[in-house]
This record gives structure tokens, sequence and C-alpha cells, in this order.
């Protein structure tokens, strides 16, 4: 079997690889220097496309369009782009063990690959149904969404079943998205969570009722409350019916799951330091074992904000953790310094004709503003979280540019608060004036 070796090398090819190949760039790194070592077909691209307009009726999203860096506005990375940097792209090869010690990867083909300086960037992987042996998970046509091998088939099985019933299970990202995604596509779409409403981790009540509101006004069908805890299947194997647990049955040609992601750092245990569920980083993404640097969903990281240490699973995370690992990467070999990781949380989405983004932490009281009225032509409103008498995080729904750029604003400063009935009153009047 072929042995390789690089100075450097990434794997995993998702965004994070991406970016931090283009950070190699523009640090100098020599042609041969790099190797990208990804499971996937396709150079790195921007995974949120997938969920969004991947799936559009007309239109649709397609590569080269959405390679990284594109979706933070640089420059689109082609395939070639790789070749003419003398970064190899190694495709189509999954990583099944990592010897961190004799610092060499070993692929399912047999091949291994030498390196001096690791970034461990494998990502997340989705939970599924029948990890949890649910009765007929393994059903043709009950769906995942992470790689675009997955929204492949997802495009195959809304053409094949068109105008159909499409069950989607789960209440977060994934589940708002591809509600959306599924009814712009003429499905009959019931989306179905176990929580008291939709994005629990981020949203209040009060957020989440007018989404809940808008999307059944657009069509949606939506069951609080409980859980997918079974599936019925065709002559041909495909889903059928999907059983409640609170008893109903659900006809449906598609079932699409989103009910979570868990770190792949399984290729690592034991070689390094974990916590909170991710390989366990400073604020220059380094882990516990010199030269090897853990990037994106895998890394429990420092935020210098909070005093805390946290893991992210979000795209903004990936590319700007990525970037600061590769230039401490350079830092180090030149004897120079850099600043700490100090990372705002942000969290965006897209669907139908609504908009939102969050920055901060959402802990404490928190206060609505705004037109919220889910009947209304344009809704625009936001919230606040308040903690120790400080505003620590911000939401914006319709927001313009600028006005979001004005409660990031606020999430990075934490001006005091006066008192929520004010804040209120105020709204992106208080934000502005930061």
């Amino acid at each position: 079997m072929a042995e390789k070796s690089f100075k450097y090398v990434i794997v995993g090819g998702g965004v994070s690889a991406g970016y931090a190949a283009r950070e190699f760039a523009k640090q100098g790194v020599q042609p041969g220097e790099l190797a990208i070592i990804s499971k996937e077909a396709v150079a790195p691209y921007e995974r949120p496309a997938l969920s969004k307009a991947y799936l559009f009726p007309e239109g649709a999203a397609r590569l080269p369009g959405f390679h990284v860096c594109v979706g933070s506005g640089g420059e689109k990375l082609l395939p070639e782009w790789y070749t003419e940097k003398g970064i190899e792209l190694i495709l189509n090869t999954e990583i099944v063990k990592a010897d961190i010690a004799s610092k060499s990867l070993t692929s399912a083909a047999g091949d291994t690959f030498k390196f001096q300086v690791l970034i461990i960037a494998t990502g997340s992987t989705v939970l599924k149904l029948t990890d949890f042996k649910v009765e007929g998970a393994d059903a043709k046509n009950i769906l995942y969404l992470r790689e675009i091998d997955d929204a492949d088939q997802l495009v195959e099985a809304i053409k094949a079943k068109k105008n159909g019933k499409a069950v989607v299970v789960g209440g977060g990202y994934i589940g708002l998205e591809l509600s959306a995604v599924l009814k712009l596509n003429n499905f009959d779409v019931t989306m179905v969570y176990p929580e008291p409403w939709c994005m629990p981790r981020l949203f209040t009540a009060d957020i989440a009722a007018f989404y809940e509101a808008y999307y059944e006004k657009k069509g949606v069908n939506i069951i609080k409350g409980t859980v997918a805890s079974g599936f019925t299947k065709n002559d041909s194997g495909e889903v059928k019916e999907v059983k409640l647990k609170d008893g109903r049955e659900l006809e449906a040609d598609i079932v699409v799951v989103g009910v979570g992601a868990r770190p792949l750092t399984n290729l690592f245990k034991g070689q390094v330091e974990e916590d909170k569920g991710g390989i366990k980083t400073d604020a220059f993404f380094k882990t516990s074992v010199p030269d090897v640097y853990a990037v994106g969903d895998v890394a429990t990281f420092p935020m210098k904000m909070y005093g805390d240490i946290r893991r992210v699973e979000h795209v903004d995370h990936s590319r700007k953790s990525a970037e600061q690992a590769v230039k401490a990467i350079f830092a180090s070999e030149q004897g120079k310094d850099i600043e700490a990781y100090d990372y705002l949380p942000y969290f965006y989405s897209r669907s139908f004709d609504l908009s939102w983004q969050f920055y901060g932490d959402n802990v404490g009281d928190s206060v609505i503003f705004g037109d919220h009225d889910p009947a209304s032509a344009k809704a625009k409103f936001g919230s606040y979280w308040i903690k120790d008498g400080k505003v620590v995080g911000a939401f914006l729904e319709g927001g313009a540019p600028e006005e979001n750029q004005a409660i990031a604003k606020v999430a990075k400063a934490q001006p005091a608060a006066s008192g929520l009935d004010i804040l209120a009153k105020e709204g992106l009047e208080f934000a502005s004036k930061i």
C-alpha cells in the first residue's frame, strides 16, 4: 500500500478544511506541503446551502456555485485552485485509523499518510433513528442531511414523490429549514418534535410562537410534544406511515430526520484530551498533543467573552477557528504571538421570506420587541437577553445589514440594561446607540 508524507495534513474536507486551506495559502504554504484528506468526493463547499438553495424547485444551487469561501463573501475555491497552490486534495478517502504518536493516518484502502502537523477537522455526523433502534427506521426514503450525497438523495426523492406527503422529524435548524423547502416543492408537510416549541436551544417561547404561526400560515402542520416511535413500510420497502408515541399515525412518502449530531472524535479517543463531547483545545486550537490542532464542530475551546469553555456547531465558528489554527501554526514556526481567539457566538437561518440573526448568549431574562405578528406583511422583531444587569445576547428577524451589525455590537459590548420594559420599548433604538 502507498505511503505519502506531508508537512501539514487536514483530516476532514468540510467548511473548516476549505477556510484553513485559504489561510495556509495566505501564510505562504509551499507546494507539496499541505494535504486535505476527505471522505467526500468533492472539494470543500459551504454546507448551509444544502438545506436551503440546493433543494429549491427552481434556480437550485449546484456545485461549483457554492464551494468555499463564497459563503463569507470570499473567492470561490474551485478544485483547480488547490492544484494551482500545490495543495493536495485527497478525496473519496476515509481515514479509519489515526496514530498520533507515530504521526500517521491510515485509510480504509490501507494507504498511509504521514504528517508533521495535523489539523483535525472531522466535523459532525447526524444522529440516526436506527442508532436508537426505532422500529422500521431502516425503511427507504427516511433521509438525513449532512453531506452533498444526502442532499442528492433528497432531491431524487422529491422528484420521485412529486406533490407527496413529507414528515419532518425534529424542530431545530434542519427541521425548520427543510420543512420550508419541502413546502416550496409543493409537499404536504408535517413537522414533529418532542419539545414544547421549535428551536428550544435558542428561541424563547415568544420567538418560537411567531415562527410556528408563520409556518402554519404557510401550510406546514406542526405536532409538538411527541416523537416518532416507529415506521411502517410498503411492499417496496419504502416508508408508508410514521407512528407517533402519542398514538397518531401519519402517512408519509418521504421522512426527513434532523434530531441532532455528534462530533466525530472517535479516531482520536485516548490520544488527545477531551471535554464536553469534543477535543479540548486552547485559544489557538492546539490540543493536548504538540503539533495537533482541532477546529470546527469537534473543538471544545475557551470562550474568552464568558470565561468558560464551549463546543460550537455552526458554520461561522468552523470558518473562524480554522483560520485561527493556521495563523497559530505559522506564528509558532516564526516565534511570533497572535491574539487569543475571542469568539462572539453567531447563528443565523433563512427560510421562506424570513431571515434571522442571533449574537451572544441566550441566558438570563429575555424581552421581545417590535412587530412579531405572523400575519404582518413584513414582520420585524427582536429580543434581548439580560444577565447580571447587562445585555448579553441579541436576536433580530428581518433586519437590514446595518441593524444586524448593531445587534452584534450590543452582544459584544454587553452594555448595562436599564430594565426589561424600557428595552422592550426602545427595541432597535437601544442597539443603535451603542
